[in-house]
C-alpha cells in the first residue's frame, strides 16, 4: 500500500488479537443499535451476483467487476462492488413495508480500488436501505435519521470503551446540519 500513511510515533491502543476482539464486538454491536434504531432486519447480502440480472452497481463505470465461471450453473458471476442496486431489489423481495428496511454486512473485492488509509481492495461494510413513502420523504426525515445513526455510533462506542479501557476516543451524538 504505497498510499498507506502511518504517523510517527503511533503506537496502537491495542494489541493485535484485541482489535480483532473488539472489531468483532463493534460490528455486533452495532448493528444492534442500528436495527433498533432504524427499525432494520438484517439481510445476508450476496458476495457475488449473475451479471445479467443488473443488480452489481458499477459505482462510477469504470470498476472492472473480478469475474469467474460457476460452470454447474453454466453462468458467469461478479464480485459485487456496491449493493445499491440489490438493496432496494431485496427490499421488494423480502416484502418490507413502509418504516422498515434491512441491513447488510457487504463484503466485496474492487480490483481497481486505489488503496489508502480509508481504501482497501477488500471491502467489508455495512450497508441498510429502508422503505420511506413519498409523504415522510422529507428534510427532517433524513435529520433524525442522521442523529439516530450518530446516536448508534456513540453508544457502540460506550460499550467499546466498557470492554477495552484502553480505548479513549470520545464522540458526542450532537450533529449540526448546514444547508445551502
Amino acid at each position: 500500500m504505497s498510499k498507506l500513511i502511518v504517523p510517527q510515533g503511533y503506537a496502537p491502543a491495542l494489541g493485535l488479537y484485541q482489535t480483532q476482539e473488539a472489531i468483532g464486538l463493534i460490528k455486533s454491536e452495532f448493528q444492534k443499535q442500528l436495527s433498533a434504531a432504524l427499525n432494520l432486519k438484517r439481510v445476508t447480502a450476496p458476495l457475488f451476483v449473475d451479471p445479467t440480472t443488473g443488480l452489481n452497481d458499477d459505482l462510477n463505470g469504470v470498476e472492472r467487476p473480478v469475474a469467474f465461471d460457476i460452470p454447474a450453473l453454466g453462468i458467469d458471476a461478479q464480485v459485487v462492488h456496491s449493493l445499491a442496486k440489490w438493496k432496494r431489489y431485496a427490499l421488494y423481495r423480502y416484502g418490507f413495508p413502509a418504516g422498515e428496511g434491512l441491513y447488510t454486512d457487504m463484503n466485496a473485492i474492487r480490483r481497481d480500488e486505489e488503496p489508502d488509509n480509508l481504501h482497501s481492495v477488500y471491502v467489508d461494510q455495512w450497508d441498510w436501505e429502508k422503505v420511506i413513502t413519498a409523504a415522510i420523504r422529507s428534510r427532517d426525515t433524513l435529520k433524525l435519521t442522521v442523529q439516530l445513526i450518530a446516536k448508534a455510533v456513540c453508544s457502540t462506542l460506550e460499550t467499546l470503551k466498557e470492554k477495552f479501557p484502553a480505548v479513549t476516543l470520545t464522540l458526542s451524538p450532537d450533529v449540526y446540519f448546514v444547508t445551502t
